[in-house]
């Protein structure tokens, strides 16, 4: 039964969310993944965790401050209620992190990747350490004492900080020391081997050279998390005319946010903790212990270091992106003004669409091109062929959203870029950001104006599109096209009531058009059939609607990532909804919609998640599939995902997961990354032996819906 005031089939979303990232630690635990790439899931464990406490936790933090009284409709917790159960159930996953990062570094140092401690180095290492500390640390450390004279600092977000009790005579009092930001994390030893030891402990072990007027004891280093959750929308817009300012004032501010987490290396003495709790306005439970780093990202680095005499046994075999099988050798916009054409990352190369943008830059034909982009990678490809349209004529209209999480920095600098060679630069709207991924090229042919349309599932990012799973359409059909017309004008006059034939658009079209084709399949009965695949799923009208057609006898397969407020197998709410999610060695980010079966299928791509920030409050576009052999793959792709039982898990109806059970060995990633490899075969196709098997075990799992 459910919280008086919730329906009873639903869970909070904050430990929905940390449940997923368990699923991430598991991946770590898994003894058939490299040592290598199982340090890698602990890194992004670790990093998944900072962003969750900075901005869920810190958002929690916000609520419990303007109004502590107000409950969770999921799960009738109030948000201070809600950050107790956080702390609750943050501090087991703590000892199980530390328990399997130790027991990876073990089994990695048989391979010569040694992350030391200062007593394990031998006598000449530790002579080395110390001279590199006196000669290279020692001139740029900023040590301060914290005294009546010397008040405490602001301690920066996520930055190590290492710290002592001095006692010079009969005074005591704090001794603080940055871990500097512009060295590097780790001093690796002289050898061949991987040998290093992070920088907080050669700092911490030389901590009498840093304060050699004071007795030193009682050495820790810590680390402080702040809330991030700043929003540029409560800032005075009427203020400045420059967007770009207030984001590099919001920038700003978002170091200066209260502290949500502290985390130690050491237990803290009784009066050490009492001085950081009243210190930071925070209560024990926010203080957290690990014995492992603080900050993972040098793993990236050391990977990188490996012998290739040692990689095939620690790191993932490499998998370069696929051409598209879709697509013969010669210009892709000839090719897509033919046919449809969808591209499957990482298992296929982004190349097709990079390549689609730079003909479309030289092409005479072509008068604008339009797009809208919320995150790139450093180095962008696509900014510089966009730029080279501009320059050669071309009217370049892009859509850049400035409050991309964490990339601010990166999109004003863009932005600055594609303005300087011509680009018009829009920024989007106050209160609703642009997530869509979205481009429209519009030339003219025979005198007539035509249409090519790109609608993606994932970010224009060059990096992230080798470890992302993500799907791109590139469709010349002039309906679609019209509508994108309409959408980049709409945008432009800021206009967010505008009709569409064919594309779904939030904040006001997207999520009735998804419910009135659940109701489509609701009046079917026990005929209906919804497969959706999303990151994650909160939105209490669509969770509502889901339940609907369940009790409606309607079989539902859900494929969410991450956070999932809707719990299946609740009896006579959701007995026909099956929830299913996979945490492999790619990143898991499409966003796919298939309302009935067989011929009939209604089949969209977008953007959007089903959570009200999405459906609500930010700007998605979701595009229907015309194209039969499309259709038919994306159909494949899904069953594939829902036949997993390697990395997949299923949830149960008290929220946790349990692995798939099912006969032989079905892992979605590596079957996509075979098909890719399988050159030039029909995108659509397995082999024959594949595809019985495939269709065979989806039946057994799932009946003939």
């Amino acid at each position: 039964m459910g919280v008086a005031g919730t329906p009873g089939y639903t869970q909070n979303r904050e430990l929905s969310w940390l449940r997923f990232n368990q699923r991430v630690l598991e991946e770590a635990r898994d003894e058939t993944v490299p040592l290598m790439e199982r340090m890698k899931f602990v890194a992004i464990f670790t990093s998944n965790l900072d962003e969750f406490f900075m901005i869920r936790a810190g958002s929690l933090y916000d609520m419990t401050e303007a109004d502590n009284k107000k409950c969770d409709s999921r799960s009738g917790m109030t948000p201070g209620e809600q950050l107790d159960a956080i702390y609750q159930a943050v501090a087991p996953l703590y000892k199980e992190r530390d328990k399997t990062y130790a027991e990876i570094k073990k089994q990695l140092r048989p391979y010569g990747v040694c992350g030391l401690d200062f007593k394990e180095l031998e006598q000449q290492e530790k002579k080395y350490v110390r001279k590199y500390f006196k000669e290279q640390v020692l001139p740029v450390l900023s040590p301060q004492i914290v005294d009546a004279n010397h008040p405490f600092p602001h301690l920066l977000n996520k930055e190590i900080y290492v710290v002592a009790d001095l006692k010079k005579g009969s005074k005591s009092m704090m001794g603080i020391v940055p871990v500097p930001q512009y060295i590097s994390d780790i001093l690796c030893l002289p050898g061949n081997d991987i040998r290093y030891v992070r920088m907080e402990k050669v700092i911490m072990e030389h901590l009498e050279l840093v304060f050699d007027k004071y007795e030193v004891s009682d050495k820790n280093y810590i680390c402080v998390t702040r809330n991030a959750d700043i929003s540029p929308d409560d800032e005075a817009y009427a203020d400045s005319g420059d967007f770009r300012c207030i984001m590099k004032e919001t920038l700003n501010k978002r170091r200066r946010m209260a502290v949500v987490r502290l985390e130690t290396a050491f237990p803290l003495g009784k009066e050490m903790e009492k001085y950081f709790c009243s210190r930071f306005g925070i209560t024990p439970a926010c203080i957290f212990r690990t014995k492992m780093p603080m900050k993972l990202g040098y793993i990236f680095k050391i990977a990188e270091r490996i012998p290739e005499s040692k990689k095939r046994a620690l790191i993932d075999p490499p998998f370069t992106p696929q051409p598209s099988a879709s697509l013969a050798d010669g210009s892709v916009m000839e090719q897509v003004k033919k046919k449809d054409v969808l591209l499957s990352y990482p298992y296929e190369s982004m190349e097709p669409f990079l390549q689609l943008i730079k003909e479309a830059a030289a092409d005479p034909g072509v008068m604008t091109i339009k797009i809208t982009i919320y995150r790139l990678a450093k180095k962008a490809r696509l900014v510089e062929y966009l730029c080279a349209a501009a320059e050669n004529g071309k009217e370049v209209t892009v859509l850049i959203e400035l409050r991309a999480r964490f990339d601010e920095q990166n999109n004003i600098d863009w932005s600055e870029r594609l303005e300087e060679a011509g680009c018009r630069v829009l920024y989007g709207f106050e209160e609703y950001k642009v997530h869509s991924k979205i481009c429209l090229i519009t030339y003219r042919e025979k005198g007539a104006i035509k249409y090519i349309t790109q609608v993606g599932t994932g970010n224009y990012n060059e990096k992230t599109a080798k470890m992302y799973t993500d799907y791109s359409l590139m469709t010349s059909d002039q309906e679609i096209g019209e509508d994108a017309a309409v959408f980049f004008k709409n945008m432009s006059i800021g206009n967010l009531d505008g009709a569409y034939h064919h594309l779904l658009v939030s904040p006001k079209g997207l999520k009735s058009r998804v419910l009135s084709l659940i109701d489509d399949e609701i009046r079917k009965g026990e005929r209906g059939r919804i497969v959706m695949k999303m990151n994650s799923l909160t939105d209490v009208d669509f969770i509502h609607k889901i339940s609907e057609a369940s009790a409606a006898g309607v079989k539902i397969d859900l494929i969410v990532r991450g956070i999932c407020c809707i719990l299946p197998g609740i009896p006579g709410k959701t007995d026909n909804l099956r929830v299913t999610s996979i945490v492999g060695r790619y990143l898991e980010h499409p966003r796919v919609f298939v309302f009935g079966s067989g011929a009939d299928a209604k089949v969209y791509i977008g953007s959007a998640d089903m959570m009200t920030r999405n459906t609500e409050k930010r700007v998605e576009a979701a595009c229907p599939i015309f194209d039969e052999r499309i259709k038919k793959r994306l159909i494949h792709d899904l069953h594939v995902m829902i036949s997993d039982n390697v990395k997949a898990r299923e949830m149960l109806s008290d929220g946790t997961y349990r692995k798939k059970a099912g006969d032989g060995r079905v892992n979605a990633q590596e079957t996509f990354m075979k098909e890719a490899l399988n050159a030039r075969r029909p995108a659509a196709q397995v082999h024959k032996t594949e595809k019985t098997s495939l269709i065979r075990r989806f039946f057994r799992l799932f009946g003939r819906r």
